[in-house]
């Protein structure tokens, strides 16, 4: 029976899909666990403990039980995509050289880099040989390859980042690989797994890409609107430097004076008080956070209209529903 005080169409989720999260949050202790070296499940602990919403390893039990799936490699491969998510949470923080996640202090900060990065590798390895237990070369293929593009994807925002010629498509590449991969693929391995025809699975995949373009579109528009679901503080993106949606535009839109603003702030990391209500009033001049709001909408909707290939069934409407949410977090 659902859980009634369950409102959020994650936690309708979560309640439908409870004795599967069950089962993942279990395998996830039993696989972090290390019996030469401690410090690996103290690590991944502080992370996998912090609250977050599990939705990726979601997504795979949600894709994998909507097209009929009744095995249970579905959570072999959800484990294994908390692991890669997990992995990748505790080498940002060590790029970006963050102090808070979640509200929290970092590993890199209660720990060190070294430990971050380290463990950060032992979930990868893990997450493999998760993958391999599910049987399934295909899904090997799927999950191993999303792995890849995420490391691509952040080593692109590295090259691009403080260039002030970084296009919006650039922007997309930067999106598509260090978000977007880990969503499409965890909804397209349910698929696969459940052996449904190429244009189903192919829905999957197109579903998680489009809702993941538009949860990091979000994610970046709220780091200057402020809200408590990012537990960042506003202007965070800003102060590192980081050449997001709302600034590309910007940047694309301004003058000569503005250009030189963005030029000294970003480029030559000479940041002063006052620089981040300029940047805010140049944004809003623009058009820039709009704009920016508007792709987060067309993306949500182009997820939701993926969804149609799919069989009718109320899992399908929370995966719906998730879309809206994803984006209502601007409202």
């Amino acid at each position: 029976m659902l859980d009634q005080k369950a409102h959020k169409p994650h936690e309708r989720l979560a309640a439908h899909l409870k004795d599967d999260l069950s089962q993942v949050d279990e395998m996830i202790r039993a696989r972090m666990a290390s019996e030469h070296a401690p410090r690996i499940p103290e690590v991944t602990a502080h992370l996998v403990d912090a609250g977050g919403k599990r939705l990726r390893p979601m997504l795979t039990l949600a894709s994998a039980r909507l097209c009929g799936y009744e095995g249970g490699h579905h959570i072999h491969l959800a484990t294994a995509v908390e692991f890669i998510h997990t992995a990748t949470l505790l080498h940002d923080d060590v790029v970006d050289e963050s102090g808070q996640r979640r509200g929290r202090p970092t590993a890199n900060l209660l720990w060190d880099n070294k430990s971050s990065v380290l463990v950060g590798d032992y979930l990868f390895a893990r997450s493999f040989q998760l993958m391999t237990e599910a049987d399934s070369l295909r899904v090997l293929q799927v999950l191993s390859n999303a792995s890849a593009t995420i490391t691509e994807g952040e080593v692109l925002q590295l090259t691009a980042a403080q260039d002030l010629g970084t296009t919006e498509d650039t922007y997309f590449k930067v999106v598509r690989g260090k978000t977007a991969a880990l969503f499409a693929a965890a909804t397209e391995v349910g698929g696969i797994l459940a052996g449904v025809s190429e244009d189903r699975i192919k829905a999957l995949h197109d579903y998680g890409d489009a809702l993941g373009i538009a949860f990091q579109v979000v994610d970046d528009l709220l780091d200057f609107w402020g809200g408590d679901a990012t537990g960042k503080n506003i202007g965070d993106d800003f102060r590192e430097r980081k050449l997001t949606l709302p600034i590309i535009k910007a940047i694309a839109r301004g003058d000569d004076e503005e250009r030189a603003f963005w030029k000294r702030t970003l480029e030559k990391n000479d940041q002063r008080d006052g620089d981040l209500e300029r940047a805010l009033e140049i944004m809003t001049a623009h058009g820039a956070l709009d704009d920016t709001r508007a792709a987060a909408l067309d993306w949500a909707a182009r997820a939701k209209a993926c969804l149609d290939a799919l069989p009718e069934d109320p899992i399908r409407d929370m995966l719906s529903d998730i879309a809206d949410y994803v984006v209502a977090r601007l409202n």
